[in-house]
């Protein structure tokens, strides 16, 4: 039997440290103008001293499970979405398991960077679908000022820390039309250097020699990746329109990963959608990696602007490059 997989709960989780260009201003050689001229950033969240990735999680599903109805017991699977796991052994899907105190859950980290939430929602749709679980936890969830390097302005500017998700559940009567339609993802390893953190693996492990490096933080090739990831998200959500039947025009909202807001203004122009469909958030959050989808799904909803009946398009690309999108009725 074939089961339908739709969103029964969001949720998303920000640190109350604030991180605004003036304060960027006295750390590296920039300004606001050139900041949001160039990004559309004014502000990012950055964690307190001690808070990880995990507690992100947790405090976003607690918020999920009450929009739901549903209880921790219930989630059968965790799948995170995070290049900043709270360690490298075990996964933060297992550290929010213990943190949750559902010890049978099924439990799994994707290291897909920017993509991360999406490729979680591609796997959580599958398994429910094919019956294995009815109650699946795809997050977000990203510490990036952990990795961030503060000596170098044309990075240290984008990037937050913060968490978003959703409980993927299987489909129950009353549930009518909505369901998640449709996910692409796909990815390019030959362009990997192009945004990447050479130090620290098992090719190079980090030392107190390489340290200086700075290799163990955040490179990426912002030229090369703003004309990557435009063309790729929109054939990405391109495949996904044609696979779940429909067209840019039926699309009612479009959540864009956040990560530039010259990004988003030419994807949009390239899918030749409405801009007052679009919902972004960036000035307030920088790129938050794998949670800047999620986040923005979850505050569109609070906010109104994502309602029953709506058909939702949500897009990111990242770090491999790993890229994909997904539509969803709501």
């Amino acid at each position: 039997m074939n089961h339908r997989a739709v969103i029964i709960g969001t949720g998303h989780y920000t640190p109350e440290g604030v991180l605004t260009n003036a304060d960027l201003e006295r750390i590296v050689e920039t300004s606001d103008e050139w900041i949001v001229t160039r990004t559309g950033i004014r502000e990012r969240r950055i964690r307190a001293d001690g808070e990880a990735t995990s507690d992100f999680i947790v405090a976003a599903v607690r918020e999920a499970l009450k929009k739901s109805g549903k209880r921790a017991a219930d989630i059968e699977a965790i799948i995170v979405g995070t290049v900043t796991p709270d360690y490298r052994l075990p996964s933060t899907a297992c550290v929010v398991q213990q943190k949750l105190d559902v010890p049978k859950a099924a439990v799994l980290d994707i290291a897909a960077a920017c993509a991360g939430f999406i490729y979680g929602l591609a796997l959580g749709k599958a398994l429910v679908e094919a019956g294995m679980y009815r109650t699946i936890l795809v997050a977000g969830a990203e510490a990036l000022s952990s990795i961030t390097n503060y000596q170098d302005r044309n990075t240290c500017v984008l990037f937050g820390d913060g968490c978003g998700c959703a409980l993927v559940a299987r489909a129950e009567n009353g549930d009518g039309d909505r369901g998640i339609l449709a996910v692409h993802i796909s990815g390019d390893g030959r362009l990997g250097d192009l945004l990447n953190m050479p130090i620290g693996g098992s090719k190079t492990p980090l030392t107190p020699e390489n340290y200086h490096e700075r290799g163990h933080l955040l490179h990426m090739d912002g030229r090369e990746v703003f004309k990557h990831a435009v063309r790729e998200m929109a054939d990405s959500c391109t495949r996904s329109l044609a696979e779940a039947g429909l067209t840019v025009n039926d699309i009612d909202v479009i959540i864009p990963h956040q990560a530039n807001i010259r990004i988003i203004e030419a994807l949009v122009k390239k899918l030749q959608a409405d801009r007052n469909k679009v919902y972004v958030n960036i000035d307030r959050y920088g790129n938050t990696s794998s949670a800047s989808v999620p986040i923005a799904l979850d505050e569109a909803i609070q906010v109104g602007k994502i309602t029953p009946g709506m058909n939702v398009l949500m897009t990111a690309f990242g770090g491999g490059f790993a890229w994909g999108s997904a539509i969803v009725r709501f």
